[in-house]
């Protein structure tokens, strides 16, 4: 298992995606569909990357870019994310993804650069979702990542029973998408609402869900509301405010900032390579204009997007509180066992 001394424990970007085309041995692999092509284009150019995701040396590329600048942060780590393919209920494999970054790489990417922690992704209807999520418990997973209405996941199917169990007995917090997606296809809609997550709390697992849960395009639900509900019921429930720095999803801002007393309960992710916008914040009276023009001259994203929401007065907590969630520093819970 990873251990991560007290000391060292800073803020963290926890929403970090891994990204490659494998045309270097990754592993990976990167198919948008037509009309995401230009949108995969237009956010490395706002990430100022002068390497095409589409040419032989972009994995490495990215990997550099985004560990300097993680480096020239005020942030001490970041969570990066695997990205798994799509299944049916039943386990067959479906052809219907647009990436794919294989935990292995995630596991070679962090081990050489430990201000990365590793996220893998299994989606439970796989044949071996259980071997797979042991061999990660024995590798050091910290977190497992999945986007239910993008990989076709619906965490209270019960066959999907015993994998949350272990889950939740290892300590293995779910990060799960809500809210609309448009970077990458959606397979089920409906599964962009937070209630879909049920199963996962009932077998007692940590959740943590991304975005929370705001629209991403126009025609999308806002489950907000949905999911501050459902914390009050839920102890277990948690929310990240990545990629909050967006036209509609910016919207969720100020409403959090109103709920303090929801505060312990976000953490903070910038859901990199996602474009960073300060002229959103701004425009929902968050912070002001010289703030804008401030934070837009900064060209390292994970950088800029920390410095906004700070600015915008989310508490220390909401960038150091991961830790009690992440799986580090504890010791391995064996397969039956219990927690001691």
């Amino acid at each position: 298992m990873i251990t991560v001394p007290p000391e060292d424990r800073g803020p963290v970007d926890m929403h970090v995606h891994l990204v490659g085309n494998g045309l270097t041995g990754s592993g990976c692999w990167l198919r948008p569909p037509f009309l995401h092509r230009f949108l995969a284009d237009w956010m490395l150019r706002q990430l100022g990357m002068t390497v095409s995701w589409r040419v032989a040396g972009f994995d490495e590329a990215y990997v550099e870019l985004l560990v300097r600048w993680l480096r020239e942060s005020p942030l001490t780590h970041a969570v990066l994310l695997a990205h798994e393919e799509v299944y049916d209920a039943g386990g067959r494999k479906l052809a219907v993804g647009s990436m794919l970054v294989p935990n292995d790489y995630v596991f070679a990417v962090c081990a050489q650069h430990p201000e990365l922690l590793p996220a893998v992704s299994i989606h439970p209807a796989r044949a071996d979702a259980m071997d797979e999520l042991e061999r990660c418990l024995e590798r050091g997973a910290v977190m497992m990542k999945c986007l239910p209405n993008c990989q076709n996941i619906d965490s209270r199917l019960p066959r999907y029973r015993k994998f949350w169990e272990r889950m939740a007995e290892a300590g293995l917090p779910f990060l799960a998408h809500t809210g609309g997606e448009h970077t990458i296809p959606q397979v089920d809609p409906s599964l962009a609402d937070p209630r879909t997550l049920v199963g996962a709390l009932e077998a007692g697992v940590t959740v943590i869900a991304a975005h929370a849960a705001t629209r991403s395009g126009l025609r999308d639900p806002d489950y907000l509301d949905v999911l501050l509900e459902m914390m009050e019921r839920w102890p277990r429930l948690h929310a990240d405010i990545s990629a909050l720095n967006l036209p509609l999803r910016s919207a969720g801002l100020p409403r959090l900032l109103r709920r303090p007393e929801w505060h312990h309960r976000l953490v903070h992710g910038s859901d990199f390579p996602v474009p960073v916008l300060p002229a959103w914040p701004r425009r929902r009276g968050l912070i002001s204009a010289e703030a804008e023009r401030n934070w837009a001259a900064v060209s390292n994203v994970i950088d800029r997007d920390y410095g906004l929401k700070k600015d915008m007065g989310f508490p220390d907590s909401v960038f150091t509180g991961v830790w009690n969630l992440l799986r580090v520093g504890a010791p391995p819970v064996p397969s039956g066992g219990k927690p001691s």
